[in-house]
């Protein structure tokens, strides 16, 4: 059994293979609570640890401890891809992870990777199992906030379902801007990359993956544990490369 643990930007993922399927997964508002009731429950002998924050020294202790193998992912981890990424050591754990998960679900595939999650990164895995790179740019929330905290008087709001092209008041005009702004934004780069790229999948991941979706005309899919999938790939690609 593996555990694999994702902490990011707002909340910590944690799930369970067997394998390459997943026999548990959870978010945990604690992880150092959750921790020892699944030790106990499920046979774990491996550990992945993604964390984009501060590293957690105890956490790192704990696995080091209490499984056979653990590895933290880093810019240095052997990876079950080549990446080609300029600066390696800067490029985020979850984008490595989902390029990881991209091409589990994919091999031998061109791929678009999309997280629509606190940021939103579009990231490019190749047929020749390469990693290329990518772009990021603010999430969702992080829009609406950023009109909010920046301006004298414009509302914070909440997405809505349904917006028009042209906002006809400020709070439409929001709307649109954010909501069409990022449609258009992926939907640029779908276009783009798909003449570049032949027969290209296109996967999207994060918290807002749904909302956009349904918005997409493109024939796409929707895989919400893709980072935790890659971590488990990567975890399953380094121990048998010991």
């Amino acid at each position: 059994m593996n555990l694999v643990i994702d902490k990011g930007n707002t909340q910590i993922k944690l799930a369970v293979f067997d394998g390459r399927e997943m026999v548990h997964s959870e978010v945990c508002p604690d992880i150092n609570a959750a921790l020892d009731p699944l030790t106990t429950r499920y046979a774990i002998k491996k550990s992945i640890l993604s964390n984009v924050g501060r590293r957690d020294r105890a956490l790192v202790g704990y696995l080091t401890e209490r499984t056979d193998f653990f590895i933290e992912l880093t810019g240095h981890t052997l990876l079950p891809f080549e990446n080609l990424y300029q600066t390696k050591h800067t490029l985020g754990r979850d984008r490595i992870a989902a390029a990881a998960g991209a091409l589990e679900l994919f091999p031998g595939e061109n791929i678009l990777v999309i997280d629509l999650g606190t940021a939103i990164t579009i990231d490019l895995v190749t047929e020749q199992n390469q990693y290329l790179g990518g772009n990021i740019s603010p999430g969702l929330q992080m829009r609406f906030r950023a009109l909010n905290q920046h301006t004298a008087s414009l509302p914070l709001l909440q997405p809505e379902d349904k917006v028009e092209v042209l906002g006809r008041s400020t709070s439409g005009a929001i709307q649109s801007g954010v909501i069409n702004g990022i449609f258009f934004e992926i939907s640029g780069y779908i276009k783009l990359l798909s003449k570049r790229y032949h027969n290209m999948k296109i996967i999207l991941t994060g918290g807002d993956a749904h909302f956009f979706a349904k918005k997409l005309k493109n024939h796409i899919f929707v895989d919400l544990n893709l980072i935790l999938k890659g971590l488990n790939r990567i975890l399953e690609y380094n121990e048998q490369h010991r």
